[in-house]
C-alpha cells in the first residue's frame, strides 16, 4: 500500500529547486521576497530558495505584532543565519491595531488573525516591489485543502512551492535539508496571539488529518474504503467538509463572461506566454 511518507526526497528537492529557478527568472526576475516566521513551512521554502536561486537573491522579512513569541524571530534569524541570507524586520503592530483599535474589542480573535495575515502580505508585496523580487508563497497542502489559510493574506503569492507537499511531508524535507531541529519539533502555530496552536485551532492533529487526507485525496478512497481502514465516519465527514467549504479559497475570482474571449474562460494561456 502507497503511504505518505513514501516520497522521494532528493527527487522532490531537486524537482522543487528547479521549479523556483525557472518560474522566478521566466517572469524577468531574479530575487525573491519570504516572510520569514521561523515556522516549519517558511524555513523549508527558505532553504529550498536558497538552493534554486543563491542566497544573494533571497530575502527573508520579519514581520511580527506585539503578541508574537520572541521564539519566533529567534528562529527566523537562525534560519536566516544558516542560509547567509539578508533580513529585514517590520513591525505591523501598528499598522494592525490602527484598524482594530476603531472596534474595540468587537473583532474576534479569527478576524484579527486575518487582519494581521493580510497585513503582513501588504508589507510583503511592498518589499517584492523594493526589493526587485517575486513574493515566495510558504502554504503547504494540508492546509490549501482544509481552507486554514487567509484569502489575500498568507496565501497570496507569486509562486507555491510547497503547495503540494502535505505538511508531515514538508517535515521529512525539513529533516534532508538540515533545518535546525527546534524548529522542526516545535508546535505549528500561525503565531496570530498567545498560546494559538494550528492544530488547536483544526481539533486534530496534522499527522493524523495528513494521512486521512492522502488517502482521501491522492489515493481517491471513497467513504466506505476510509471507514474499512479505521477511520471514523465523524472525522472524515468533518474533513470533507472543510474541504468542500473552501473551495473558493482555491479559485480564482469567477469572471461573468460576456465577451467571446473572457480571461480564464476562452483565453488560457501559459503564464509564460508572449516573453
Amino acid at each position: 500500500m502507497t503511504t505518505i511518507d513514501k516520497i522521494n526526497i532528493k527527487g522532490v528537492i531537486k524537482l522543487i529547486t528547479n521549479f523556483i529557478r525557472s518560474e522566478v527568472r521566466k517572469t524577468g526576475f531574479n530575487k525573491i521576497v519570504i516572510g520569514l516566521s521561523g515556522g516549519l513551512d517558511s524555513s523549508v521554502v527558505a532553504y529550498l530558495s536558497v538552493l534554486g536561486l543563491g542566497k544573494e537573491n533571497v530575502t527573508g522579512i520579519l514581520l511580527p505584532y506585539k503578541t508574537s513569541v520572541s521564539e519566533s524571530k529567534e528562529h527566523a534569524l537562525l534560519v536566516a543565519k544558516n542560509l547567509g541570507i539578508k533580513t529585514v524586520e517590520i513591525s505591523i503592530t501598528e499598522m494592525v491595531d490602527a484598524y482594530l483599535c476603531k472596534f474595540k474589542n468587537e473583532i474576534s480573535k479569527g478576524r484579527s488573525g486575518n487582519i494581521m495575515a493580510r497585513q503582513r502580505m501588504i508589507v510583503l508585496y511592498d518589499q517584492a516591489v523594493e526589493h526587485d523580487s517575486l513574493v515566495m508563497g510558504t502554504s503547504n497542502k494540508t492546509e490549501i485543502l482544509l481552507g486554514y489559510t487567509t484569502l489575500w493574506g498568507d496565501m497570496a503569492c507569486a509562486l507555491s512551492p510547497i503547495g503540494d507537499l502535505y505538511k508531515t511531508q514538508v517535515r521529512i524535507l525539513a529533516r534532508e535539508l538540515t533545518v535546525p531541529e527546534v524548529i522542526i519539533k516545535k508546535h505549528p502555530s500561525a503565531d496570530l496571539w498567545i498560546g494559538q496552536t494550528d492544530e488547536k485551532d483544526l481539533g486534530f492533529t496534522y499527522e493524523d488529518v495528513d494521512k486521512l487526507l492522502f488517502y482521501m485525496v491522492d489515493e481517491r478512497y471513497t467513504m466506505p474504503q476510509l471507514e474499512k481502514i479505521g477511520y471514523k465516519t465523524e472525522f472524515i465527514t468533518k474533513v470533507f467538509n472543510l474541504i468542500q467549504k473552501n473551495q473558493f479559497k482555491r479559485k480564482l475570482p469567477i469572471i461573468a463572461k460576456i465577451s467571446n474571449r473572457t480571461v480564464d474562460h476562452d483565453f488560457r494561456y501559459p503564464r509564460d506566454w508572449g516573453l
